[in-house]
């Protein structure tokens, strides 16, 4: 059995309690080593099989996969953040089906969630936002027509941007074209729940300027939105005067 484990976002105690105990089991891990903090393999059993898969390709992982199942071994494939999004899992997934290899998924915490809480923000604030874009500004890998960014951002919903740190300059071409105001508030949140981790705050006009002048590169999120700035009208399902299954609204 190959387990699709979510490390989580950074910190070493927020992988899940069902993906540190698949990882304690483990006989094989392979690990995602460019991202996932590898405080995460100190529990590992004596004997167990690491491989950072950094180093690695697809046919590379898959072959080493289909080794330990062959073997009757259980083997961890630890992906950072949630394996959902941007963890290039389903080529893996499709890999496994082919070769019948029996597979589960242990969601984790994702970055976005790191990057909130770090910044103690909501992204979903009555009156201000009740919807999240997670995207990212193309590079090597292209973004399908009709999610470029501009037309994204002309929604002007909380928006979080996975993979752009690098390309920082772009993206605040690309979100002011889809007409948010220069003011519009912005954070990069650099290595989320990490004990390094960096926080800067800006606006979409000086996106650009303050990552350069961070000096970040890569493991960061850029967060756009209102939600930065907090306020928003109260959440009507703890307002005295509204009703739920659970209470009778007074008047």
């Amino acid at each position: 059995m190959v387990h699709f484990v979510g490390a989580g976002c950074g910190a070493k105690d927020l992988i899940t309690v069902r993906g540190a105990r698949l990882l304690k089991e483990a006989d094989c891990v392979l690990y995602a080593g460019s991202l996932v903090n590898p405080a995460l393999l100190d529990g590992c059993k004596p004997g167990c099989r690491i491989f950072n898969t950094a180093k690695m390709t697809l046919e590379e992982v898959v072959s080493e996969m289909a080794r330990a199942e062959a073997q009757g071994l259980s083997c961890v494939r630890l992906h950072t953040g949630d394996p959902s999004l941007y963890g290039a899992v389903r080529e893996q997934m499709d890999a496994l089906e082919r070769l019948k290899i029996p597979y589960d998924v242990t969601p984790g915490v994702s970055s976005f969630c790191g990057a909130a809480a770090a910044l103690h923000a909501e992204y979903t604030l009555p009156g201000v936002s009740q919807t999240v874009i997670l995207t990212r500004v193309p590079g090597r890998t292209a973004v399908p027509e009709g999610e470029s960014l501009s037309s994204l951002a002309a929604h002007g919903c909380s928006m979080v941007l996975f993979l752009s740190a690098g390309l920082a300059e772009d993206a605040q071409r690309e979100l002011l074209n889809g007409g948010l105001s220069p003011e519009t508030p912005a954070a990069v949140v650099c290595r989320a729940t990490f004990p390094d981790e960096q926080i800067v705050r800006c606006t979409v006009g000086t996106l650009a300027e303050a990552v350069a002048d961070a000096g970040i590169r890569r493991t960061a999120l850029l967060l756009i939105g209102e939600f930065l700035n907090g306020g928003g009208e109260r959440s009507k399902l703890y307002d005295p005067s509204f009703s739920t299954g659970f209470r009778e609204g007074t008047p």
